[in-house]
């Protein structure tokens, strides 16, 4: 059995077929889901659905883009949703310095009150980082110092030396299809180094689809794609590639062994 570290079920592309996007995936050998939240107005739907489906989880956060439009958002709001029995992260939050959608200071500050969030609830903090590696890291290791908190680099398409960074700290790392790209052979070779009680496997989907389904909508039963190619990069059998991730997402996401 795999799980899908992360997945937006609610998001265009798979939710008009949501039912059979699950479907699929677990005929898949697929057996868990982390719907991922960006947004506050969609918490409620994504908690929904994992209140429906007995399989899925949800995420309570603020991607970096969103983060201009909630400014009001405090550490009061996240405590209040997590505390949802099927809520079992804080996120996705984090920088992205790619597209520049909010304000840098607003997502930083957006990112350690979700930090705050994660210390205080002990739920893993899931996040996003994109052409912002020294900042991301140096609020990590700054926020680690006030007290621990599990956390999660989701999607990791950064540098060997911030690989090595929050491992450092802690930090566990997830790969997404973009691994299975050709021209990502440094990724590669930071896959296959990662610690084995520190790696995760996601779709992201609907996006980043794995070869070899390139230029199709992502679906989380595409999530066996990249663990078999993961799997050949790090010389272990696909199964225990499975075994492996599926073990570090219970015991990172302790809160969804309920």
């Amino acid at each position: 059995m795999l799980i899908d570290s992360h997945c937006h079920l609610n998001y265009k592309g798979l939710v008009e077929d949501q039912q059979g996007v699950l479907t699929r995936a677990r005929e898949a050998g697929i057996g868990g889901f982390l719907n991922i939240s960006t947004r506050q107005r969609e918490w409620q739907e994504i908690v929904a659905t994992a209140e429906r489906e007995s399989d899925v989880w949800a995420s309570i956060g603020i991607h970096p883009h969103e983060a201009d439009s909630h400014t009001d958002l405090g550490k009061a709001a996240l405590l209040d949703a997590s505390a949802h029995p099927k809520v079992v992260a804080i996120g996705e939050t984090g920088l992205d310095y790619y597209y520049e959608h909010s304000d840098r200071k607003t997502q930083a500050t957006l990112f350690r009150i979700h930090i705050e969030a994660s210390r205080e609830t002990g739920l893993p903090l899931i996040i996003h980082t994109r052409d912002a590696d020294d900042d991301t890291a140096a609020i990590l290791t700054d926020e680690m110092g006030k007290g621990a908190f599990p956390a999660l680099i989701h999607c990791f398409t950064a540098s060997a030396e911030f690989a090595r960074k929050v491992l450092d700290l802690g930090l566990s790392i997830s790969l997404s299809g973009i691994v299975t790209f050709k021209n990502t052979k440094d990724l590669q070779a930071i896959a296959s180094e990662i610690p084995e009680d520190r790696l995760l496997v996601e779709t992201d989907s609907p996006f980043l689809a794995p070869v070899p389904h390139r230029g199709k909508t992502c679906e989380p039963a595409f999530t066996a794609d990249t663990a078999r190619f993961v799997a050949d990069l790090r010389g272990v059998e696909a199964g225990q590639l499975a075994e492996t991730t599926t073990r570090n997402f219970y015991q990172l996401f302790e809160k969804a062994r309920a």
